[in-house]
């Protein structure tokens, strides 16, 4: 099983410590939030700061995998809004994303950002769905995938289940934007258990990366949840994407909470194999 850390959860480390990190930690590399590149404008980054992080990652053995957290930077996006200003500069950002993503060697975007997809209004839902069909189509330009996160009520009204996420990405039908599922989201918020969702959409091609948190918000091994059947289920339907550790709570600390979720789930991998 391919698995990545999350960085913001090391993120008090400069990047290439970060990557040298979870690569001794054993991790095949590291899912990035944006904004732990630049807190202000990371999809403005000029094209040197790109190449940095890249060569970084290489050096240390690893890779950018990933991005999430789209949204956090600049602060204000909103993808529901009817404002017109707004709405072009939330588009602008994510496209600019999606290039970011290219450039750092990443192959797939994860799109949460609960609070930049409030549906508050008439009209909301349809412009959420006509971002993620945008997406799509720059995904498709850079040769990227872009994933729409399901996420449960607590967080947001808009797309809350997986099953919602993958009627939304088979309305836009383009290949290059699909769905994933959040393992804490997934227990906070469906009726089904997470191995039953993996055999019902990883087959079928909507689910493409898988988020590894507890329903705690710690990393995997910190709380009451099993992650044994869930690495057996997508050994046994063939799951070929990345799992991505992403604790909300870093206990002691980020990167002891990094060593611990690895520890835990390649423990995992040998007793379910």
């Amino acid at each position: 099983m391919r698995i990545s850390l999350c960085n913001e959860v090391i993120r008090d480390l400069d990047f290439a410590a970060q990557c040298a990190l979870a690569a001794g930690l054993g991790y095949d590399g590291l899912e990035v939030a944006p904004f732990t590149l630049d807190a202000e404008a990371p999809h403005l980054l000029p094209a040197s700061r790109r190449v940095a992080f890249r060569r970084a990652a290489a050096e240390a053995g690893t890779t950018i995998t990933s991005l999430h957290w789209l949204l956090v930077a600049p602060a204000g996006l909103s993808i529901t809004s009817a404002d017109p200003a707004l709405r072009a500069r939330t588009l602008d950002v994510m496209e600019r994303l999606v290039a970011l993503a290219a450039d750092l060697g990443a192959t797939l975007l994860v799109h949460g950002s609960p609070g930049a997809r409030r549906v508050e209004a008439e009209g909301d839902p349809a412009r959420a769905e006509e971002a993620m069909a945008k997406a799509g189509e720059w995904a498709a330009q850079h040769g990227v995938t872009y994933c729409l996160e399901a996420l449960d009520p607590g967080q947001t009204n808009w797309c809350t289940t997986v099953a919602e996420a993958a009627a939304i990405v088979r309305r836009i039908g383009n290949p290059a934007l699909r769905t994933m599922l959040d393992v804490c989201s997934a227990g906070n918020g469906e009726v089904e258990p997470v191995p039953a969702l993996l055999e019902r959409f990883v087959p079928s091609g909507d689910v493409v990366h898988v988020h590894l948190n507890d329903r705690n918000k710690r990393a995997p091994g910190q709380g009451n949840d099993r992650f044994g059947p869930v690495l057996s289920t997508l050994r046994c339907i063939g799951y070929g994407g990345f799992c991505a550790v992403e604790p909300f709570d870093y206990v002691p600390d980020g990167p002891t909470s990094a060593a611990r979720a690895i520890g835990y789930l390649r423990a995992l991998e040998e007793t379910t194999a």
